[in-house]
């Protein structure tokens, strides 16, 4: 049978008085009928449907998710308020598949009409709008599990809070309409608050939702994410209650609370177009000059003039009359003028000594090591890095270091390979600091790596806030840090070895000076006490003795050296006699 090429193939023919034209397909709807199918979307459907995007894609991650949003709240409230966060997290097995999370704090409580709109609508909140750092940002997150919560379990969200002594404590179960993006109270009550050391207590909130979960150890459990997350927050006394096993405590190690960040406004370089319109438009009555000035960090009135000469507008005209052409010539010569960094008490790091401490709580290790740098801005935004490192101790000596990634004190555990906190560390050359490094991999040996990102603006990559993007000056301040504690690393490990060198020659020499000793006093006809009396004398002529010398971080110093015999002073000889020894020693 002979074979067709495409070529050859027949073409499609079309019966007699057909036309292409009677093929057209026939209309389906028309621009009325489209329209009047269009309709609003909630933020509350839009996130029903796609809740992959907050970080409740899997039932392990919408565990962890969920747990971690309650304790952020948690923390965030008790700082705001200047109290020692106290918290206590329970996870209880109801089913296979079912948990119950509960959260309760110590913070400052919630006022009754504010607990629905908190914990049942989604982009509510009061942090979007100020430049200070704080762990929750956008109103979501707290909701968002109680939606989870409810869609899995179809039960509502419980919410026991008490705002000051004598005072009533409210019990509320909530639900979401999810088509207006409102709270629907299912019941509301006057509740006994549960006792604390034998006492009511004071204040406080309680958190308690059902869903569908599933409880994992590992890199990306709950177990971690707490244990990271005193490791951040020293000031944090936790109890956990772990599904069938024991009870977790992480009694807290320091009694100081973090600096209280301070509220900035928006620096002029880190503010875009369509932003410079609506702060213009929003100002009614004043002048541009005025808006400069009264809305912007780091403008003074002079600066404001330079601002105002190098547009081309006049620092007199109305701000809200400004129009795109003058607006785009405004933030071009903002962009341009020379100013001030923006104050950079919006961020609170942790510091050096605490993230040590903090470190403490979850590693044994020989040596701890930590920097802060200083201040930096990237798009009109402070941020302060912070690196601090574990060494030896109990930490495994044959695997891959151990990275902790922290955003304004919150643990990142999703996409460490989208991170630019990763990538830091991955770009950072370890073999200068006398560790293994495969090439592109981390560094081999017993080492932990904490990088802390504080920020009144953390550029993540999703609404999760799992990784943060790769900003060029976030590269930069990490890479720096990383090496500052790297060297600090590399000059113990060097001082180590040097030790550990100093041992072995030490050693060395004191298991041959008995049997040089013996042999001399043979040959010499001499008393061989006498003899291994001149050698150990002589022995810190060339061996280090120091044990506390050049050893900082505190490696294992050199075992001491065997005791001299008990014996007097050898009496003085010839010096011939003294010199052959001293050569036979040489």
């Amino acid at each position: 049978m002979a074979k067709h090429t495409p070529r050859e193939a027949p073409e499609e023919t079309f019966p007699a008085g057909d036309s292409i034209e009677a093929k057209k397909p026939a209309r389906r709807a028309t621009a009325e009928t489209m329209a009047s199918k269009q309709r609003d979307i909630s933020v509350s459907e839009f996130f029903t449907k796609n809740r992959h995007l907050l970080g409740f894609d899997n039932p392990a991650k919408a565990l962890l998710t969920t747990v971690k949003e309650a304790v952020d709240n948690a923390l965030d409230a008790c700082e705001e308020a200047g109290i020692l966060p106290d918290l206590y997290v329970e996870i209880k097995e109801l089913s296979e598949n079912r948990f119950r999370v509960i959260v309760e704090d110590n913070g400052p409580g919630i006022v009754k009409p504010q607990i629905p709109k908190i914990f049942a609508k989604l982009l509510y909140g009061s942090k979007f709008h100020r430049l200070k750092q704080s762990r929750g940002q956008q109103g979501i997150g707290i909701s968002a599990a109680g939606l989870y919560a409810q869609l899995t379990t179809g039960r509502p969200v419980t919410i026991i809070s008490k705002t000051g002594k004598g005072r009533p404590a409210f019990k509320i179960d909530l639900r979401i309409d999810t088509k207006r993006n409102q709270p629907d109270v299912v019941k509301d009550e006057t509740a006994d608050w549960p006792e604390e050391n034998g006492r009511p207590r004071e204040h406080g909130t309680r958190v308690e939702m059902d869903l569908v979960a599933a409880y994992r150890g590992g890199r990306t459990g709950v177990e971690s994410y707490l244990e990271q997350t005193v490791v951040a927050n020293p000031h944090l006394a936790l109890t956990f209650v772990r599904p069938k096993a024991e009870t977790m405590s992480f009694p807290r190690v320091s009694n100081e609370l973090p600096r209280e960040a301070q509220e900035i406004k928006p620096h002029p370089h880190g503010v875009e177009l369509g932003m410079l319109l609506s702060m213009l438009n929003d100002s009614p009555g004043k002048t541009v000059k005025q808006v400069l000035c009264d809305d912007f960090s780091r403008v003074s009135p002079k600066v404001a003039d330079e601002i105002c000469k190098a547009a081309k507008v006049s620092a007199k005209s109305q701000a809200s009359s400004i129009h795109s052409d003058e607006a785009d010539r405004l933030h071009k010569a903002l962009g341009e003028v020379r100013l001030m960094a923006p104050p950079a008490s919006c961020v609170v790091p942790i510091g050096e000594a605490l993230l040590v401490e903090g470190l403490k709580r979850r590693f044994k290790a020989e040596l701890y090591v930590s920097t802060t740098r200083p201040p930096s801005v990237y798009r009109g935004n402070p941020f302060v890095v912070e690196v601090g490192l574990a060494y030896g101790g109990d930490l495994p000596g044959d695997e891959p270091a151990e990275i902790m990634r922290f955003a304004n004190r919150v643990p990142l555990q999703y996409q460490p390979k989208a991170c630019a906190i990763s990538e830091s560390v991955y770009d950072t050359n370890w073999k200068s600091y006398n560790l293994p490094q495969p090439k592109g991999s981390l560094p081999v040996g017993p080492l932990a790596i904490a990088v802390h990102l504080a920020s009144v603006w953390v550029p993540f990559t999703s609404e999760a806030k799992e990784a943060v993007a790769h900003y060029d000056e976030l590269l930069r301040e990490m890479k720096l840090a990383l090496q500052e504690c790297g060297r600090k690393l590399g000059a113990h490990l060097r001082a180590r070895e040097k030790a550990l060198g100093e041992q072995k020659r030490l050693s060395i020499f004191q298991r041959y000076i008995p049997e040089v000793a013996t042999a001399m006093s043979k040959i010499l006809s001499g008393d061989k006490e006498k003899i291994e009396k001149s050698f150990f004398k002589a022995l810190p002529n060339f061996v280090k003795m120091d044990e506390d010398e050049g050893d900082e971080g505190g490696g294992p110093p050199p075992p001491p050296a065997k005791p001299e015999p008990a014996i007097k002073p050898p009496p003085k000889k010839s010096k011939r006699g003294e010199s052959k020894q001293l050569t036979l020693l040489h």
